[in-house]
C-alpha cells in the first residue's frame, strides 16, 4: 500500500496538487501525453523550481492561449472528460471531484447542478488542474490519501460574483464535516477547487500517521506570503500502524410503513450511490409496532447522495446521523494463477502479520460457472496457489 498524506498548512489549491504530484515524481512528459487525451486545445502547461519562504518546490502553470474563457456547465465537462481515451478508473474520479464542485455551487447559488455555470472552475486551466491530479495520482500508485486540517486563510477574494469572504462560499460548503481553520495571512489559501480535490479523494482528516517516510514534495502556490511559505506539503510513503484507521458517517432511520420488497431495491441504489455498507435491523417502536431499523456506512464525499437516497427511495421522513471511528485490517487485493484461471485474492493483514485469505468471489464464481466445476473447488485453488507465491 502506498500512503498520501496532503499537509494542507497553507491550503491548497488546483496548481498547488498538480505542482506537489510532479514535485513527487510525475513526470511531466507523462501528464501531457494523459491530459492530451482529452478535446481540449488552447493550452500549454509547464513547471519550474521555485522557492517559496525559503523552501525549494514545484511550480506548475497552465498558459492559455486567450485569456476569455467558456462559462462550461457541468454537462460540457462531463462530455470532454467521458469522450476522451483517459482511463475508466480517471474518468470516473475526475467527475466524482467536478460533480461534488457543482453540488456545493448549486447550494450556495440556489440551483441544480446541471445549470451551474462553473466561471473560473469550467475553465480550461481548472479542467487540467482536476484531471491532471487524478493523472497524477494514478502515476504513482497512490493507493490511500489522508488530509491534515485545512488552512483556509482569511479575509476576502474577488470572483465573478464579486468580492466574497474567504473561505469563499463554494469552499465552505466543500469543506463541511471536514477539521479547518483560517490564519492571519489575509489570502485565499484553499480554493474551490483545491476544497473540491482533497474533500473528494481523502478517506480521512486528521495528524500525520505512522507512516515509513519515502518522499516529501512540495508544490508551490502564485505568490510569496509573509510568515509562511506558501506550498502543499505532500508526504509519500508506506504505513506502520498495525491496522487502518479511517471515520465515516452513520445514517440510520426507523421505518414501520414502507413494504417490505422495496428493501432490496432501496439498499442496492445505496450501494450504487456510494454506501460502504447498508443494511437492516428488525426493532420494536413504540407501541409495539414492529418495524426495521435502516442503518448505512458511508464516507462524506457520498453522504449527500446516499442521504438523498435514503429519502427518495423509503419512506423515512427523517433520519439520525453521526460521525464514527473505523479501525480495518490493511487489505491487498494479489492475482494468482491457478489450473481454473487467474483469480484475485483479497489478503488482510495486521502488520506484516497475514490473517485471512479470501479469494474473490465474482471470479470465483464465474469461472465456477464457465469450468462447469465446484464454486468451494475453485476457491480452494485459489487459497492453495497464494500460498505457494
Amino acid at each position: 500500500m502506498t500512503l498520501a498524506y496532503f499537509d494542507c498548512f497553507s491550503g491548497i489549491s488546483g496548481d498547488m496538487t498538480l505542482g506537489a504530484l510532479v514535485d513527487a515524481g510525475v513526470s511531466i512528459e507523462d501528464l501531457r501525453a494523459e491530459l492530451a487525451k482529452l478535446d481540449l486545445p488552447g493550452y500549454e502547461i509547464t513547471t519550474e523550481k521555485v522557492t517559496r519562504s525559503g523552501l525549494a518546490a514545484t511550480k506548475v502553470d497552465v498558459i492559455l492561449d486567450k485569456k476569455e474563457q467558456p462559462a462550461r456547465r457541468l454537462p460540457d465537462i462531463r462530455t470532454i472528460i467521458e469522450k476522451s481515451s483517459l482511463s475508466p478508473a480517471i474518468k470516473k474520479n475526475s467527475m466524482t471531484i467536478f460533480e461534488r464542485l457543482a453540488e456545493a455551487e448549486a447550494r450556495v447559488h440556489g440551483t441544480t447542478i446541471d445549470k451551474v455555470h462553473f466561471h473560473e472552475v469550467g475553465a480550461v486551466d481548472a479542467i487540467v488542474d482536476i484531471v491532471g491530479s487524478v493523472i497524477g495520482l494514478e502515476l504513482l500508485r497512490i493507493t490511500k490519501i489522508i488530509g491534515s486540517p485545512v488552512n483556509t486563510g482569511s479575509g476576502s477574494v474577488h470572483t465573478s460574483h464579486g468580492r466574497l469572504p474567504v473561505p469563499a462560499p463554494a469552499t465552505a460548503e466543500l469543506l463541511r464535516g471536514i477539521p479547518l481553520y483560517n490564519s492571519s495571512v489575509a489570502f485565499e489559501l484553499t480554493t474551490p477547487t483545491g476544497a473540491a480535490i482533497i474533500s473528494t479523494i481523502s478517506s480521512f482528516f486528521g495528524p500525520l500517521p505512522q507512516m515509513k517516510l519515502d518522499r516529501v514534495a512540495y508544490g508551490a502556490g502564485n505568490k510569496d506570503l509573509p510568515g509562511q511559505p506558501n506550498v502543499l506539503r505532500l508526504m509519500i510513503g508506506e504505513p506502520v500502524a498495525e491496522y487502518e484507521e479511517d471515520a465515516s458517517m452513520i445514517i440510520e432511520t426507523n421505518i414501520d410503513d414502507m413494504n417490505p420488497q422495496v428493501y432490496d431495491y432501496l439498499i442496492e441504489r445505496l450501494m450504487h450511490e456510494g454506501a460502504q455498507d447498508a443494511y437492516l435491523v428488525p426493532i420494536i417502536m413504540k407501541k409495539g409496532r414492529p418495524a426495521v431499523l435502516l442503518s448505512v456506512l458511508t464516507d462524506k464525499a457520498n453522504m449527500d447522495a446516499v442521504l438523498d437516497t435514503v429519502f427518495r427511495e423509503s419512506t423515512s421522513i427523517g433520519v439520525r446521523i453521526h460521525e464514527v471511528g473505523r479501525r480495518k485490517l490493511n487489505r491487498e487485493t494479489h492475482e494468482v494463477t491457478t489450473s481454473y484461471g487467474t483469480i484475485r485474492v483479497k489478503v488482510s493483514k495486521r502488520g506484516d502479520e497475514i490473517l485471512t485469505v479470501t479469494p474473490e468471489y465474482e471470479d470465483c464464481k464465474r469461472i465456477a460457472k464457465e469450468k462447469q466445476v465446484p464454486l468451494k473447488a475453485v476457491m480452494e485453488e485459489a487459497r492453495k496457489a497464494f500460498t505457494k507465491k
